[in-house]
């Protein structure tokens, strides 16, 4: 049953930046100072290869956890207050295969170069690792979630907006759910807060007699359409998942997120003492994705005052991937609603930097009280998601299901 709500468009191009800036001019707070400030930076290409890193300043760690060690890249280091984005992976890739073709979008470099950013691979799952020793047990999907506050107490952030994708989405709410004052934000994508049920495990178990790992791992990742039509992107998957990705290590991940249980949340309200996210969260899911039923279960157990969700047309089980650019608008207003701007050079315009209208503080919503501007190295922002509907922007709503 699709989410009840309004609904509205996100147009890209001139439309989209003339349409939000009209309405942006009656919610702008009086007082709006830019949180973040933006410089001209060289152009950087993008890199269809997906192991081809634009970046030269990336470092990798090895970092111990209670539960093992953790392979960690990361660009930048702490400025003051400001989190820290952090990514997790979903199963079958590593940081490099899942999110490559999105941060090395050139609108995102301009919101990226204002944060530290943070990749986490799952044990095992990095490009050249080692394979485990026999009777190795991979960490439960808990487990996984109990290493990532080693991350962030060993270079020092304050707090994260996470990014996650499948398995990876479920291991950051977990985190947020059991560690909810480390998390600003959440970007989850394609994520699926139930267990699997003996007859799903079944059939996966069937599946993995009959079929390879890697094609095993391609049906999670991609619906039955795009397996048949979009063979270009689903082959270079199905390479890169084969000889990238060590295939035992893989197996233990693989096995591990198929016995996840379900996701202990529920809406506030429905349930007694319901446990539900408490930060800002917004849902991602391509209108042809074999995760959409999951997704829009997991939007029906969390708080509608501060939740997104985020339906994308034309898009399917990686919409990181195959678009970059309509996620990318998405995560600046997800940015916006917490208090986060910045002056970015837009390439639809030739007047150079420009502020960005989805990098605008807006008002929280015309009756909500509101908060004064927080210095960038002050003290934490109250974070709150935005909610618009297609009648007017700045309006209280439910859940927001947007549709672009």
């Amino acid at each position: 049953m699709k989410v009840l709500g309004h609904r509205i468009e996100l147009l890209t191009g001139l439309l989209l930046h003339d349409v939000t800036m009209a309405g942006l001019q009656e919610l702008r707070f009086p007082e709006e100072k830019p949180l973040l400030r933006g410089q001209d930076a060289a152009e950087l290409e993008n890199s269809d290869t997906f192991l081809l890193a634009t970046d030269t300043d990336w470092k990798e760690h090895d970092i111990e956890t209670p539960y093992g060690l953790l392979h960690v890249v990361i660009r930048g280091s702490p400025k003051g207050n400001r989190p820290a984005i952090l990514t997790y992976h979903d199963v079958g890739l590593n940081h490099k295969l899942c999110f490559n073709t999105f941060f090395n979008f050139e609108d995102m470099q301009e919101i990226t170069k204002h944060f530290v950013v943070c990749h986490v691979d799952a044990p095992g799952q990095q490009v050249g690792a080692s394979q485990f020793p026999q009777g190795y047990q991979f960490p439960s999907m808990e487990q996984l979630a109990a290493m990532l506050p080693s991350v962030v107490q060993h270079f020092g952030f304050k707090y994260v907006i996470g990014i996650g994708v499948g398995a990876g989405a479920y291991v950051l709410a977990k985190f947020a759910l059991i560690f909810p004052d480390l998390v600003e934000g959440l970007v989850l994508m394609n994520i699926d807060p139930n267990g699997k049920g003996w007859i799903d495990w079944a059939a996966t178990k069937l599946s993995g007699l009959t079929s390879t790992l890697p094609d095993t791992v391609l049906t999670h990742l991609f619906s039955q359409e795009e397996l048949v039509s979009n063979t270009e992107l689903v082959q270079s998957y199905r390479q890169q998942i084969g000889n990238v990705v060590n295939q035992a290590n893989l197996q233990l991940f693989w096995n591990m997120y198929n016995s996840r249980r379900d996701l202990d949340i529920n809406r506030p309200g429905t349930v007694p003492n319901a446990k539900t996210l408490r930060c800002p969260v917004m849902l991602v899911v391509g209108d042809n994705a074999p995760a959409e039923d999951g997704v829009v279960e997991c939007n029906s157990k969390l708080d509608p005052t501060t939740t997104t969700f985020l339906k994308m047309a034309d898009s399917g089980g990686l919409p990181q991937v195959t678009q970059p650019g309509k996620l990318t608008e998405a995560f600046k207003y997800f940015l916006q609603g917490m208090g986060y701007i910045a002056y970015l050079k837009d390439r639809r315009l030739s007047g150079g930097a420009v502020p960005s209208a989805s990098m605008t503080r807006l008002a929280r919503s015309r009756t909500a009280s509101l908060t004064s501007a927080s210095s960038v190295d002050g003290s934490r922002p109250q974070a709150c998601t935005h909610s618009e509907s297609s009648e007017g922007l700045g309006q209280v709503n439910h859940t927001m299901e947007v549709s672009c």
